[in-house]
């Protein structure tokens, strides 16, 4: 099938882009990646009035330094987060994560804020953001404001974005010393949505135990997951497997109704996201220990 039919500009501005919004009402849709959107324009299960592409916008595409931590433009594309050597530096758990998002030319093409603004419960990069926890600029005709990415996430494909805005920048504060972090998935195939995705930040105190953990899932809940159980029970203890295997219990616990389907049952789901906490956690607790060496 073919979209329906619809405006289309490309404004070259965020000024212009949110003035575009402003006028072009309720139904208007912004494309970046286009990754999500074009093929529901094309089942037309999405049927905008009017279309606005970012992709125009340059000002949108960017990765600067900032108190030890990053600042990325919403135009980012995954492929340049998944090779870029500050990203690498500063934060290796984003070059880890985009690399499992699609095949290298779906990188190529998708967006950090697109991902972030379509809110798939499924998708690597919004779990990453509150494992990491990033904060959005959300740009409209009126002004700014900067909203955490607990906060961002409603639902699925839901996000506290109002009419007007566009998801403009993302700041990621810096690691503390002695931090390490990791992200797996499982999927069927390469490529494919996962069926359950962790992300892990484990930062040590001097004394080797554990001062701050951070554990966040994929493709198990109706928006990305915070296991703030888990995190609180690792705090203080010695990295070894008892604390693993206890935080991995928390999150099966927590994990009341994952989603089901053809490809892999709840129980199935809940099983994952326990086998994968324990490797993440493992693994981020490595890297933490070898970047003290």
């Amino acid at each position: 099938m073919k979209s329906a039919r619809f405006r289309y500009f490309a404004p070259h501005t965020i000024a212009e882009a949110v003035q575009l919004l402003d006028e072009q009402g309720d139904e208007a849709r912004l494309l970046a990646g286009g990754q999500s959107l074009l093929p529901l324009l094309n089942l037309r299960l999405a049927r905008p009035s009017a279309l606005i592409d970012l992709n125009e916008i340059q000002a949108l595409a960017f990765i600067h330094p900032r108190n030890g931590g990053l600042v990325l433009g919403a135009l980012t594309r995954d492929a340049t987060l998944e090779r870029d050597p500050l990203v690498a530096a500063r934060q290796p758990l984003l070059v880890e994560a985009a690399h499992y998002v699609g095949h290298p030319a779906i990188r190529h093409r998708s967006t950090l804020g697109g991902s972030l603004a379509h809110a798939d419960p499924a998708a690597e990069l919004p779990a990453v953001m509150l494992a990491l926890d990033a904060a959005f600029t959300l740009q409209s005709s009126t002004g700014s404001r900067t909203i955490a990415a607990a906060a961002f996430f409603k639902g699925p494909f839901q996000t506290a974005l109002q009419h007007g805005e566009i998801l403009t920048e993302v700041h990621l504060p810096g690691l503390p010393p002695r931090s390490g972090s990791a992200f797996l998935e499982f999927a069927r195939r390469e490529g494919d949505y996962a069926l359950a995705g962790v992300a892990a930040v484990i930062c040590l105190a001097e004394d080797g135990t554990i001062a701050q953990a951070r554990l966040t899932l994929c493709s198990v809940a109706p928006t990305p997951l915070q296991a703030t159980t888990a995190e609180a029970l690792l705090r203080g203890r010695h990295p070894d497997d008892a604390a693993w295997q206890a935080a991995a219990e928390a999150v099966v616990n927590e994990l009341k109704e994952p989603p089901a389907d053809i490809h892999g049952s709840a129980d199935y789901r809940r099983h994952l996201a326990g086998v994968l906490t324990r490797r993440a956690l493992a693994l981020a607790a490595q890297r933490a220990e070898r970047s003290h060496s």
